[in-house]
């Protein structure tokens, strides 16, 4: 991939940040210090699918510089959406005023690594009557079908037409309000409803919709815009089709899914690391967890600091929906049991084939046993699913270095810091998947002390 993510010269290697695509990594040394943490990948990707919504510019604060987010600002500007930096490090300012129809070449040659683009049907079909959907990318972690996406339009009054290439979406008398009901509550599906209602003639009614913070900010995107949406119980969304919205001015939640992943880190390498943006309340579930596991946690307003309180000990996870506890937590957690006494037990009910990156901590000496059909009986909180798996994981285990391959964003995450816990030199190789979500990961890893070098 190799893809330049920042100007910014990397202290080890003189080169720009992120730019290789291999690493090195002498381990056995807990990771200590301050990172910082900007705005949700999960939202800024959406943020910016919705400013084609709008008919004046759209400003958004705290855009973390990653690859999910230059795919999607390579796709705006393809479809002629002026796209500029702030003055200030983190801001982009939107104007759609110029939006066009792309060619298929173009969407494809700019979407090959995102699932993204199915995001920009709704505000497509509103603004040009038309949309293309190329074959999609992202983490091999299950099949993720878009069923729930095309349904949803279907129900907005969209034509959707298969092709070799692709899927191409119409819209000949408009979009009009629905009434619908996900048979899961789909984070992607249901940020496509909302990114269609906004602008279709009448109400939409959602059932079983995902409520995520990510999804609330993106709600508050929308209201700021000029959107009806109201969150009613049980899950329930509604929204009140209106004909034109403006642009909006809107700070980026931060993201917890990083914030989480640096406080495992923590624990994974007896480190001690502050978190700066993280905040409380989104991370509730995940706090809860982490105190189970041993860890010592402590709130401040800039923040929150990550360390061991004592021994690892072992747990039992479910990952769920929120407020569940979220898939994207479990995979660096695991890194984290693999040092707890005793045995640990991780349900992944959302994806079919989340577990597939501890064959890697397996090679490193983790003892790891995944159950592909998920466990019978014990208490369970979350109903179980047809689609999940379970992880039985032992120890203490003693990692030791090992030639690993990035299989995906959250997994290679945890891949790197199982390097830097383990003794002896580890390789990391197919780095750039982890730049999806990950902003100035090398920058970070060297503030923290880490032992590392990028191998061109």
């Amino acid at each position: 991939m190799n893809t330049l993510l920042s100007d910014s010269a990397h202290p080890k290697t003189g080169a720009k940040e992120l730019s290789g695509d291999t690493i090195a990594i002498r381990g056995g040394r807990p990771l200590t210090g301050r990172v910082e943490v900007k705005g949700a990948k999960n939202l800024a990707t959406k943020a910016m699918v919705a400013a084609l919504l709008g008919e004046t510019t759209s400003i958004l604060r705290d855009v973390p510089d990653i690859s999910d987010v230059q795919v999607v600002r390579s796709l705006l500007e393809v479809h002629g959406v002026s796209v500029v930096d702030g003055e200030e490090d983190g801001v982009l300012h939107l104007d759609p005023s110029g939006a066009v129809s792309a060619h298929m070449e173009e969407i494809d040659a700019h979407a090959g690594a995102s699932r993204i683009p199915i995001l920009f049907c709704g505000p497509l079909l509103h603004l040009l009557g038309q949309a293309f959907i190329p074959d999609l990318g992202g983490c091999r972690i299950g099949d993720r079908p878009i069923d729930f996406h095309l349904d949803a339009l279907r129900s907005f009054g969209a034509v959707v037409e298969k092709l070799p290439s692709g899927i191409r979406l119409s819209a000949p008398e408009g979009l009009h309000g629905a009434d619908i009901e996900l048979p899961y509550p789909s984070v992607g599906a249901t940020e496509q409803v909302l990114l269609t209602a906004v602008r279709a003639r009448g109400t939409t009614e959602l059932r079983n919709a995902a409520i995520e913070p990510e999804i609330m900010d993106l709600i508050a995107v929308l209201q700021k815009m000029g959107a009806i949406i109201s969150y009613e119980p049980n899950r329930v969304i509604l929204i009140e089709g209106v004909p034109n919205l403006r642009g909006y001015d809107h700070r980026c939640i931060f993201d917890r899914n990083e914030a989480a992943s640096w406080a495992c880190a923590a624990l994974a390498t007896d480190g001690d690391i502050f978190v700066g943006g993280a905040k409380q309340q989104e991370m509730l579930t995940f706090l809860n967890v982490f105190r189970k596991v041993g860890g010592w946690f402590e709130v401040h307003e800039d923040g929150i600091q990550f360390r061991r309180g004592g021994p690892l000990k072992p747990v039992v996870v479910e990952t769920d929906v929120h407020p569940g506890f979220m898939t994207d937590w479990q995979q660096p957690l695991i890194v984290a049991l693999t040092q707890a006494q005793g045995e640990s037990i991780v349900h992944e009910t959302v994806y079919e084939n989340r577990f597939g990156f501890t064959q890697a901590l397996v090679q490193m000496g983790a003892d790891i046993v995944v159950h592909h059909n998920g466990l019978e009986g014990g208490a369970r909180r979350v109903p179980r699913r047809e689609l999940e798996q379970a992880a039985v994981i032992t120890g203490p285990s003693p990692l030791h270095g090992a030639d690993i391959v990035v299989p995906d964003l959250r997994g290679g995450y945890s891949h790197v810091i199982a390097a830097l816990a383990a003794d002896g030199e580890s390789v990391v190789r197919n780095v750039g998947i982890i730049r999806r979500g990950y902003e100035k990961l090398f920058a970070k890893l060297d503030a923290l002390g880490a032992d590392f070098d990028v191998i061109e």
